[in-house]
């Protein structure tokens, strides 16, 4: 799994499927997540999650 910003959601989708080997899926994350969990790209709060 990849947390992700807004703005590095694309580098996270071709990381992901490079990654795996299949097309990765999105998903938004709760509110919740979103004040613990920083982006995996700069230190951002997350707001999706890309995963297989």
């Amino acid at each position: 799994m990849i947390y992700c910003c807004k703005e590095h959601v694309d580098l996270a989708l071709r990381s992901g499927g490079e990654r795996q080997g299949s097309a990765p899926f999105l998903k938004e994350i709760s509110t919740e997540e979103i004040l613990s969990t920083t982006c995996e790209y700069c230190q951002n709060p997350a707001v999706y999650i890309v995963a297989n």
